[in-house]
């Protein structure tokens, strides 16, 4: 390794299909030199979704053009879907043994692993920097006796063996900085999607949106009112649902993509209260999405706690949509500029999500006007803020 680069080291549950572009982008900086430790291969050849509920294999590269290795997971019930003693990692500590002056980026501090990469940080002379999710209006919502104990282990005892800490973004900024980080460990690393990929996928769609439609089934001369994501409470789709049945209007149409546990009872809802032009596409790969953003009129996540961020978002933006998003999900402060991209509304309010998509629905100019206004602002949310953010940590 030459003296001027600066060794990285990300440690991953498994391969993310949001991580893998970072990955090949941080390696192909000069200034950087990148390796990748993941816990666990489960999901490289496809598995069962326990969110969507079906099978998924995802159809973009996940480990190319970067520097990884696999480690053997020594649990006894190993996968990462069964919580903190699912990823237990021994070879963490040969991994990093000769690796002084690196710095170790782990991402949460879920899985018995990630205990075992600190203490090998800490016993080889490596950086440590966290890039954790969490936001601080959710954290807020815990029991009090729940915040004094999490308080009592992150401000005075986890979160004092880190170097940096990577925010997503304004609350995760604030949920450090409620634990007690100081402002010169915070470092700014946005929460992104492929900016690059679907630009060029924007591009190649906008001319054809309508034959898209067609190809789709869905109707040509109608506004399309989309949601992407898994079916699942925590999403929350039935907001949307009774919503948009609210707002009987026979100009919109309502498209989900995606699965899950929820299936049925949306469909229950869809048959019972007889919603005409609602569509339940099911789940779509990542190379199929952009065709359906660009058919799309405006955006819906309605999500409750859990949604830490709501990367479906950034990718709705990259399509110029105008975007309706619950005060619960995570990008909202960061993405959402109210009014001039779109509209907030609060987590579980019915008649709110019913009274901007009427607003959006029946406005065209809004509706383009304020899509414009999302491309500009997820042009500052890229891997290169990253990158350039990461080179500046010393």
């Amino acid at each position: 390794m030459q003296n001027a680069q600066k060794r990285i080291i990300f440690l991953l549950s498994h391969p993310v299909q949001y991580y893998s572009p970072l990955f090949v982008e941080i390696a192909n900086q000069p200034e950087l030199d990148l390796r990748v430790l993941y816990c666990s291969n489960e999901n490289v050849n496809g598995h069962i979704d326990k969110g969507f509920g079906v099978e998924v294999k995802w159809d973009i590269p996940l480990l190319e053009g970067y520097n990884y290795k696999f480690m053997k997971n020594n649990s006894w019930k190993p996968s990462i879907f069964n919580g903190f003693w699912g990823l237990l990692n021994f070879r963490i500590f040969s991994e990093l043994r000769n690796c002084r002056s690196s710095y170790l980026v782990i991402n949460g501090w879920n899985y018995a692993s990630y205990f075992l990469a600190v203490i090998a940080a800490k016993i080889f002379g490596l950086q440590l920097c966290l890039r954790g999710e969490s936001p601080l209006n959710q954290e807020l919502l815990r029991p009090k006796i729940i915040l004094l104990l999490r308080k009592i282990f992150f401000k005075y005892l986890f979160f004092k063996l880190f170097n940096y800490f990577f925010f997503i973004g304004i609350e995760n900024k604030k949920f450090y900085e409620f634990y007690g980080v100081p402002a010169r460990k915070l470092v700014f690393t946005p929460y992104s999607v492929d900016n690059e990929r679907f630009a060029k996928e924007f591009e190649k769609y906008k001319n054809i949106k309508n034959e898209l439609r067609r190809e789709a089934g869905l109707p040509v001369n109608k506004v399309i009112i989309l949601f992407s994501g898994k079916y699942i409470e925590k999403k929350r789709p039935m907001d949307l649902l009774k919503a948009y049945k609210e707002l009987d209007n026979e100009e919109s149409v309502l498209v989900f993509l995606g699965d899950g546990e929820l299936r049925n009872k949306m469909n229950d809802f869809i048959r019972l209260n007889k919603l005409k032009n609602v569509f339940l596409i099911g789940f779509k790969n990542q190379t199929e999405l952009g065709k359906y953003y660009s058919m799309a009129h405006i955006f819906v996540l309605p999500s409750g706690p859990g949604e830490t961020w709501g990367l479906v978002v950034n990718e709705a933006m990259n399509f110029g949509l105008p975007i309706i998003l619950s005060d619960m999900v995570g990008c909202s402060p960061n993405l959402l500029h109210q009014k001039i991209n779109g509209f907030g509304f609060n987590m579980g309010d019915i008649e709110e999500i019913k009274n901007k998509l009427k607003l959006l629905v029946i406005n065209k100019y809004l509706r383009l006007e304020m899509g414009k206004n999302s491309k500009v602002i997820i042009e500052k949310y890229d891997y290169d803020v990253t990158i350039k953010n990461i080179l500046t940590i010393n």
